[in-house]
């Protein structure tokens, strides 16, 4: 499996960044063209989330196995204010910033593992799993 790729989210170009090398990591692993595209959605809700209330951050793409399974998994870090309720902004229509609140709850419908941890004042983790269809 290819090595972990990190990518900074500093700017709205690093959002295209990451959106284009987690489409061709995905590829590379045998993706299909839909899934790639679903996996390169959720990206994009992530980091947009993390230039808008962090301002930086991160985000590590792999590949990883469980037995005979893969998925592309998506670490997204930022050291910014946290989230004060992350089971209310989970919630489709909840937004601090005036937008329409799809972010995380959108991305967390586009892949199959998703978990939100966040503290007050210590950032935000979002790790988000998109596992390969055995069929494919």
């Amino acid at each position: 499996m290819a090595d972990d790729v990190r990518v900074p989210i500093t700017c709205d170009l690093d959002i295209v960044q990451a959106r284009q090398k987690g489409r061709q990591l995905a590829a590379d692993a045998g993706f299909t063209s839909g899934d790639q595209t679903v996996i390169a959605a959720a990206i994009s809700e992530i980091a947009r989330n993390i230039l808008m209330y962090a301002r930086a951050g991160e985000m590590t793409l792999s590949v990883v196995a469980n037995g005979e399974r893969h998925a592309l998994e998506v670490v997204a870090r930022d050291e910014g204010p946290g989230i004060r309720d992350v089971e209310r902004a989970m919630q489709d229509g909840y937004s601090t910033s005036g937008g329409l609140g799809l972010g995380l709850p959108g991305a967390r419908r586009l892949m199959d593992d998703f978990e939100v941890v966040s503290g007050l004042g210590k950032g935000t983790t979002v790790t988000m799993r998109k596992w390969k269809r055995s069929n494919v």
